[in-house]
């Protein structure tokens, strides 16, 4: 029997207070030493929560759990048959009482830390990414929670989710803070946000990107999907600051019922903080923010949307605005946006995460502001599997209407087959459009380079900083940047 964490324990009680509880059935001084939400995962003297998921019911494993040593269930329904040593706990939602347990348990980290939490359908990454780096540069202590990666000050943990579940985001959030670091960013997804995993968490602050189509296999309709953005603006306390893009159009919209203090940034109109692109190129652009000039090595613009939001989130955390711009011109792009890779001849690859409709057709638009008459432009890019299908006709669209060549290939098939995936994107194209179906990744990326002439811009769009492509429940290596890199070295060895 594996023996529970001594100095970790809690009672049930003290965890259980501010939870609002429907039943008690058992002995709430049990001490508790761990939470989870995985019954193949219980130890000795741990408390169990049955939540409910898209596919199976937490509830179903309840006896597991109590045969594996839980000491403690947390459940919305009592099973029909109850353990008389173990204390059950029936709650109107276990999502949210495992959030506010988690938090109870780890001794609410959350408010010993200046958390921010950034959200939208593009972005997120970059700029919280940037603000990691942005305050680390300027000598503080920070941690990351980002699709990439997760990072406890410079100590960097495997990202399995955008925003994890609250139990890891509390002992993470908790191990922040006792290696002392000063702030935290946090992407915020609308699937955690549903699911309450950033439910019980204190937020100094709060940042909303912008919002197109996206996750509708999830929220069904865009109106629920904004509704899922706009409840974290709506749970924000009055001492936070709320930070919305008012080019967005709903931007407005997420803070309507807020009592956190708004503040706004936009390229377009006025606002508290504002942003010109003076020039752009490749290896960066010159900016204009709240007008003082700074070069910056990221590019396009929605690269200067996310360095305006990250300028104005360090202002509201009461930077120096000099300080900002200095260090700012000092950070570096994120691994797999916008990534730039060079051949020998002069041919560049661009490798981006875009994997949305909007997303795609910014990188586009980014590279056609730079791009010459006599310079190719190449598009690779696929559909997820078992993802929101109704996009896939839109991201191809949007591939053929600027690219001089088109090439849809596969993404993260999952359980469906590519070739369906490729009919559904193409199944709206005019009869006479060109491009190529490749359906194996790494033949799509082999070809694009095939094609390239001397000095042509190939984008590389979809995966970006992700290492696998998901095949059936198969996590294969597969890195568009490996590939590209030895595509280029193929065409020098041939040249």
């Amino acid at each position: 029997m594996i023996l529970p964490n001594i100095e970790n324990m809690k009672r049930l009680g003290d965890i259980l207070n501010g939870v609002a509880v429907c039943v008690l059935q058992g002995d709430d001084l049990v001490s508790i030493g761990g939470l989870t939400y995985d019954s193949r995962s219980v130890q000795s003297g741990d408390c169990f929560f049955a939540v409910r998921g898209t596919q199976c019911d937490g509830h179903d494993f309840i006896a597991s759990a109590v045969e594996r040593g839980a000491s403690a269930v947390v459940c919305e329904t009592l099973p029909a048959a109850c353990d008389e040593r173990v204390t059950y706990v029936v709650v109107a939602d276990s999502q949210m009482a495992m959030a506010e347990m988690a938090a109870a348990f780890y001794d609410h980290p959350s408010r010993e830390l200046r958390l921010v939490g950034i959200t939208g359908t593009n972005g997120k990454t970059t700029t919280a990414t940037l603000l990691y780096d942005l305050v680390r540069a300027m000598g503080y202590k920070a941690g990351l929670i980002s699709t990439v990666v997760y990072r406890i000050d410079n100590r960097e943990i495997a990202s399995t989710h955008t925003t994890p579940d609250s139990v890891r985001l509390n002992a993470m959030l908790r191990e922040m803070v006792d290696v002392g670091c000063d702030y935290c960013f946090m992407e915020c997804s609308s699937h955690a946000i549903v699911q309450e995993r950033t439910h019980g968490l204190h937020f100094t602050g709060a940042l909303f990107s912008n919002i197109t189509h996206d996750h509708l296999d999830y929220h069904k309709t865009f109106a629920e999907y904004i509704r899922a953005k706009k409840c974290f603006f709506d749970r924000l306390p009055s001492s936070a600051f709320a930070l919305v893009n008012t080019d967005d159009r709903n931007g407005g919209v997420m803070v309507q019922n807020t009592v956190a203090k708004v503040k706004t940034y936009s390229l377009r109109s006025m606002a508290d903080y504002r942003c010109k692109i003076i020039e752009t190129h490749l290896d960066g652009m010159l900016l204009r923010i709240d007008d003082r000039e700074v070069w910056v090595e990221l590019t396009g613009r929605f690269n200067a949307y996310n360095l305006l939001a990250v300028y104005g989130t360090a202002m509201e955390l009461g930077f120096e605005s000099d300080e900002v711009l200095r260090t700012l011109s000092l950070l570096h792009p994120v691994s797999g946006r916008f990534e730039v890779l060079r051949a020998a001849d002069g041919t560049t690859a661009v490798v981006d995460y875009a994997h949305t409709p909007d997303a795609l057709e910014n990188v586009i638009r980014t590279i056609e502001e730079i791009r010459t008459p006599q310079q190719q432009l190449i598009v690779v890019c696929g559909c997820g599997g078992n993802r929101d299908r109704t996009k896939r006709p839109e991201m191809a669209a949007i591939a053929v209407k600027y690219a001089s060549t088109a090439i849809f290939t596969s993404d993260n098939p999952r359980h469906e087959s590519p070739e369906a995936i490729l009919d559904d994107m193409t199944a709206e194209l005019p009869a006479a459009t060109r491009y190529l179906r490749l359906a194996d990744r790494a033949e799509a990326i082999r070809t694009a380079v095939m094609l390239a002439h001397a000095g042509d811009i190939l984008l590389i769009a979809g995966k970006g900083h992700e290492t696998y492509q998901i095949v059936g429940d198969e996590k294969l290596h597969f890195d568009d940047r490996e590939q590209v890199r030895a595509a280029f070295a193929q065409l020098k060895t041939k040249n």
